[in-house]
């Protein structure tokens, strides 16, 4: 049974009133890879009785299901509503997968700011909580690229109560927990809040004040020195608050919330999930986002990657959790049940796929380390973890699941993890017998400066991997091919590194990649650090930025015109 999303739904129920409303940007989809609905099963799973009110256009839609007796959670969806609605040259997009019948007509810009001003014409004193991709990338002054300026935490602009940052289980579950027992909810960890006074700060936690939001406004070097802060101190086992003075508040950042467990991120994949489009929303168009994630499985949370340009580390953390094979077992037998399988999971992993089972005794009992765990090599203790191997034996016993045909590998996989592995050459040989034609890597660049900058390992090292994939295919007697993914405009490329990454696109690959986008400055991540203050905030290093729309515009026809 999907969850109330209209008032006749609550009637069914003979529910006369919800805890928990969640607003969001995406239509209603009843599947895990959308936050919202893993959130609110998790919620339900605890007891609490969790409405979805989705794609809001007007107050009306607002007050569909009433008032919640805890609070009103506030998301643009799984994506941020800036990059949803605008492409990399500031153009409005036209199609939006997360929309019934795939219009970009439904999301509105800063659409956490704008769901939370509807709230409050109609519930004024209704707790609102925000989080999501959009609200947890912008919990402190940020550069804004839309409209090219710093703004404040989103926190402060949107006027909600409290926000919930990263993977929000615990902080939400905790926030449900305080307010039914009518208790304060300052001080849980993985939440940032805005106080007037600095008082009555918890005692055993370290206080770091960030440059203000005056300072990074106006001051270039402050803005980096604001990034590298909260680049290195935000760690759940680092126990660290850090402030912001964004005019006369404080936005307040708690530690992160500990990383769920492998029992715990078991039990939260297998809720009572319908793993298909709420009818209210299918009856208004084909939700195209379904298609793509309806036979897959999350294998595996986090990434230790810290690719520059990537939200990811910022978001989920660096802290990997896999699940167990049992768990992920048992979700392909409930996918081989469901009367549209034909035979196929489409894929398995997460942020990175082959991540999958890797440990870090130093990241997973202390802290992540400040040198990085793959750049500019992999870290010798990610080596000696070796589980690559792992991920190949675990697609093995997930085909070998009665009905299930084939299984694919459609999340991102670092070939670096796998160049690196004593066992390279056999989990190459297998990977290629996952690969559905194409296998898709994300080499970003090929000129060493602009990698370098990315933290991305070298084209030569994919170019290798690519040699070695295709010959063990070919040896197989199967025709497959490695995709590269490319990235123009990104900090550090100027007409000399876009050549370059054109002429070994020309000598190495030998077709005209259609994957190449031009670099967008999301909140959040170093690469916009870079993009905005034209440094490395960790070396302070000047770097080469092309701001200009129609040389990157030119850097992408570059490529794309390649003859």
């Amino acid at each position: 049974m999907f969850l109330p999303t209209t008032f006749e739904e609550l009637e069914r129920r003979k529910w006369n009133t919800l805890d928990v409303i969640f607003v969001t940007g995406d239509a209603y989809v009843d599947h895990p890879s959308f936050g919202v609905s893993l959130l609110a099963r998790f919620l339900e799973s605890k007891g609490y009785k969790v409405g979805i009110i989705a794609q809001p256009t007007s107050v009306d839609d607002i007050k569909r299901l009433g008032k919640p007796n805890l609070f009103f959670g506030v998301t643009s969806g799984n994506v941020d509503s800036m990059v949803a609605n605008y492409t990399a040259s500031k153009k409005k997009r036209k199609s939006d997968d997360y929309t019934p019948g795939g219009i970009n007509n439904k999301r509105p810009d800063r659409a956490v700011i704008q769901y939370v001003n509807m709230i409050r014409q109609v519930y004024k004193d209704s707790l609102i909580v925000i989080g999501g991709i959009e609200a947890s990338l912008r919990r402190f002054a940020h550069y804004d690229w839309w409209s090219d300026k710093v703004r404040k935490s989103i926190l402060v602009d949107s006027k909600a109560d409290i926000l919930v940052y990263g993977m929000g289980e615990r902080a939400i579950l905790e926030i449900a927990k305080r307010l039914e027992s009518g208790q304060n909810i300052d001080g849980i960890r993985g939440t940032v809040v805005w106080k007037s006074k600095l008082d009555n700060l918890p005692e055993n936690f370290e206080v770091v004040e960030l440059p203000s939001y005056d300072e990074v406004s106006q001051d270039k070097d402050a803005y980096g020195k604001m990034y590298t802060q909260i680049a290195l101190l935000t760690d759940p086992f680092k126990n660290i608050i850090l402030l912001q003075k964004q005019d006369t508040r404080y936005v307040l950042q708690y530690p992160p919330a500990y990383p769920l467990t492998t029992n715990e991120l078991d039990e939260l994949y297998l809720l009572p999930y319908e793993r298909r489009v709420h009818p209210y929303y299918e009856s208004q168009g084909k939700v195209k986002a379904i298609e793509t994630v309806r036979f897959s499985i999350t294998a595996v949370r986090g990434c230790f990657g810290n690719c520059s340009f990537c939200a990811i580390a910022h978001h989920q953390t660096t802290h990997v959790v896999s699940r167990s094979e049992d768990s992920i077992l048992e979700e392909v037998k409930i996918l081989t049940k469901m009367p549209e399988f034909r035979g196929t999971i489409v894929d398995v992993g997460g942020p990175t796929a082959n991540m999958y089972g890797y440990r870090c005794s130093v990241r997973e009992t202390k802290r992540q380390c400040e040198k990085h765990c793959m750049h500019p090599k992999v870290c010798n203790i990610v080596k000696k973890s070796n589980s690559s191997k792992a991920f190949i034996e675990l697609l093995e016993k997930v085909k070998s699941i009665p009905r299930v045909k084939n299984v694919f590998v459609g999340s991102g996989i670092r070939h670096d993890l796998i160049m690196e592995s004593d066992d390279r050459d056999y989990i190459i040989e297998k990977l290629v017998d996952f690969t559905s034609g194409q296998l898709k890597l994300a080499p970003e660049h090929a000129h060493p400066y602009v990698l370098k900058l990315m933290r991305k390992p070298s084209a030569e090292m994919f170019i290798e991997f690519k040699r070695l994939f295709e010959s063990i295919a070919k040896r197989k007697g199967q025709e497959k091919y490695v995709i590269g993914y490319f990235i123009v405009g990104h900090p550090g490329e100027g007409e000399r590194e876009n050549r370059f990454l054109r002429d070994f696109i020309k000598k190495h690959l030998g077709y005209i990649p259609q994957q190449i986008q031009i670099f967008t400055p999301t909140p959040g991540t170093l690469s916009t650090t870079m993009y905005y203050t034209e440094k490395d905030p960790f070396t302070n290093e000047k770097v080469f930025v092309e701001k200009r729309e129609k040389m990157r515009e030119k850097f992408k026809e570059n490529i794309l015109n390649l003859r």
